[in-house]
């Protein structure tokens, strides 16, 4: 479970209110906001959390790369 802290979660739940209010005309309390985001965060959050993972994963991947070719092309050729 993705966790906030206390200062974050308020945040994260006004600016949830506000974006509800302004593009989909619903009002939410404080209370109604935070049980939604808790909803998001619970249901959807391992989702982002998981690709952010995997994207990281990836350019860690083709970085690695990189630093492999870029140390063949430091060697130097050995005598015969």
């Amino acid at each position: 479970m993705i966790e906030f802290s206390r200062e974050e979660t308020v945040a994260l739940s006004e600016r949830l209110r506000d974006w509800l209010a302004a593009e989909l005309d619903v009002e939410l309390g404080g209370f109604d906001a935070e049980f939604l985001l808790d909803f998001v965060l619970r249901e959807l959050g391992p989702r982002f959390y998981n690709r952010g993972i995997e994207d990281a994963r990836a350019l860690l991947e083709r970085r690695a790369g990189e630093l492999a070719e870029a140390l063949v092309e430091l060697e130097v050729p050995e005598p015969r």
